[in-house]
């Protein structure tokens, strides 16, 4: 039998079996038909345990999710957006892997640069031209000479 995987970069797929989804009641509009039908999705995704993810990416993606995701390392992306839950479930799954691709994206690196001779000079005048201020605000006093 063929698992479903959830493609979500060229070297990054993630198999259906480590989502978990759950269907609960959703808040807000939708008349007497949202106090009965269970349209929100629950979908997690234990980041910490899951083989599919690089370790790069793993930690990328723990800081890039922030609150949405707990203690023991369980991603939490609750979808209320539509009135179904076909479609609920499809927002939340393509939210996970949006989230995952910008974790894949590796950070540039920061390359040192040196402030230039006339930045430099432009920063001291500035300082200067402060200080001339704040002496002008000082209080004048009357010497008795």
């Amino acid at each position: 039998m063929d698992r479903c995987v959830i493609q979500i970069t060229a070297d990054i797929a993630i198999p259906e079996d480590e989502i978990t989804v759950s269907f609960v009641r959703a808040s807000g509009p939708g008349g007497q038909n949202v106090n009965r039908v269970a349209t929100a999705v629950q979908l997690r995704f234990d980041v910490g345990r899951s083989p599919s993810l690089p370790d790069d990416v793993r930690h990328r993606l723990i800081e890039l999710a922030g609150r949405q995701i707990t203690q023991d390392g369980v991603l939490i992306i609750n979808a209320r957006r539509y009135r179904t839950q076909e479609r609920n479930r499809r927002d939340a799954v393509d939210r996970l892997a949006e989230m995952i691709r910008a974790a894949a994206v590796e950070p540039t690196a920061r390359r040192r640069t040196r402030p230039t001779r006339a930045s430099i000079r432009r920063r001291r005048e500035d300082k200067e031209h402060r200080r001339r201020i704040k002496r002008m605000r000082r209080r004048v006093y009357a010497n008795d000479d």
